[in-house]
């Protein structure tokens, strides 16, 4: 992509900001860490990093070099390779416990009016590539974004999108089945579920794949938006799955399916069953949410001492019917523009650059999961949280008699005299 001048990019003379706009770049870049990069003296730029992107151990994260085919192959297909270190400190009784994990983010293959078999073989070709990158790199788990498999149209309420649903064993399982036992890779699959053993019903299901092929189980998504076009319910209900844990050969993971971000004690209870890596598959949209993405997953990792792995999708997905939401707008045939940005958060606060705001992207990042403990200890947020108290809480708001516990001004409302 052609670059903008470093006087336009700091000055925001950009035509106003429109050509950002419409290419989904950040001024011309692929991301606000390449912007600062590339238009800031090295020591400020440093300065910078520090304060936006965190310190792991008192140093600022470390690079992966990886090898020159998955640099190849990231070459040939166009999609954005970055990866990362997270280090924790040394332990005199605990050895290392280093896992590489992936994140792949990516827009659609064919228009939303292709034939559905079209779209889904699509999408199988367009991501392969970078799932064999990532095998090719090493990566012990890996996660896709939701939905992967299919256009966001879970906001057009048409039903003929259901078309895309499969079982936990249907079609994206089985072609990931494949490639998690030919690299040894766990692997997380965000899908459109048809419950065949209920009735057909509906879910958002991630579905885990572990590293000999097999099914590990799933998880259903929790929280379902109600905002701006993001209405889902006209296709599944809340999760019935409650906040499972999944111990794999590379350690204990769980999965916040997209809003679930917004809910701090969605985020608790994964913590509470033992999560070391949180993965958070999403599909959401700039105008929406972009200044909430880089802080929710962070805070989330520093409040429950667990890594967290943000995907979001790219691309903006235009549909042949148009639909309208409950905040007033004029009907359109697009949700906006999914903007990408997948990135890590650790729980020392530390996080990675993200991935691009346009293009495809696989992230990579090794991280030692001893982090995790090392945190519990030096914060003592378990100890300190009064769990107690907030059960008492919860318990007293759930019934229909409930008040606030307010306590007023006992002048607030005496009259003048």
């Amino acid at each position: 992509m052609e670059k903008i001048s470093n006087t336009d990019a700091v000055n925001g003379e950009v035509n106003d900001g429109k050509d950002a706009i419409n290419d989904a770049s950040v001024c011309g870049y692929d991301s606000l860490h390449q912007l600062l990069a590339a238009n800031l003296k090295p020591q400020i730029f440093q300065e910078v990093s520090r304060l936006l992107l965190g310190l792991n151990c008192g140093k600022p994260l470390q690079t992966v070099s990886l090898a020159e085919p998955v640099k190849s192959l990231s070459l040939k297909h166009d999609f954005d390779l970055q990866a990362f270190r997270f280090i924790a400190d040394k332990e005199s009784v605990r050895v290392p416990r280093i896992v590489r994990v992936g994140l792949i983010q990516n827009s659609i293959a064919l228009p939303t009016t292709a034939p559905f078999s079209d779209q889904k073989r699509a999408i199988l070709e367009k991501v392969k590539p970078i799932i064999d990158a990532a095998g090719a790199s090493g990566v012990n788990i890996l996660c896709l974004q939701e939905a992967w498999m299919m256009p966001f149209a879970f906001c057009t309420r048409e039903k003929r999108w259901c078309e895309f649903a499969e079982p936990i064993d249907g079609e994206s399982t089985r072609f990931l089945q494949d490639l998690a036992l030919k690299y040894n890779m766990v692997i997380v699959s965000s899908i459109l579920e048809r419950d065949v053993s209920h009735g057909e019903t509906l879910w958002n299901t991630a579905v885990v794949i572990g590293n000999h092929g097999n099914i590990i189980g799933k998880h259903r998504k929790n929280h379902i938006p109600r905002v701006g076009d993001f209405n889902e319910s006209t296709y599944y209900m809340e999760g019935n799955t409650g906040h499972p844990v999944f111990e794999t050969a590379y350690g204990k993971i769980a999965i916040n399916i997209c809003y679930g971000r917004h809910h701090p004690l969605n985020w608790l209870a994964f913590g509470l069953n033992g999560a070391e890596i949180v993965f958070n598959p999403s599909a959401t949209v700039g105008e929406l949410s972009e200044p909430m993405w880089p802080i929710e997953a962070r805070n989330a990792a520093i409040a429950n001492s667990y890594f967290v792995g943000s995907i979001n999708r790219v691309g903006t997905e235009t549909f042949p019917n148009p639909f309208t939401s409950g905040d007033g707008k004029p009907q359109h045939t697009d949700f906006g523009h999914f903007y990408g940005s997948s990135h890590f958060s650790a729980p020392d606060a530390s996080c990675t650059p993200s991935l691009s705001r346009s293009r495809d992207g696989l992230l990579i990042s090794d991280m030692d999961l001893n982090l995790c403990r090392q945190l519990k200890d030096k914060w003592g947020f378990r100890m300190t949280a009064r769990y107690e108290m907030y059960a008492e809480t919860l318990a007293r708001y759930l019934k229909p008699e409930f008040e606030p516990q307010v306590i007023s001004d006992p002048l607030l409302h005496k009259k003048a005299s």
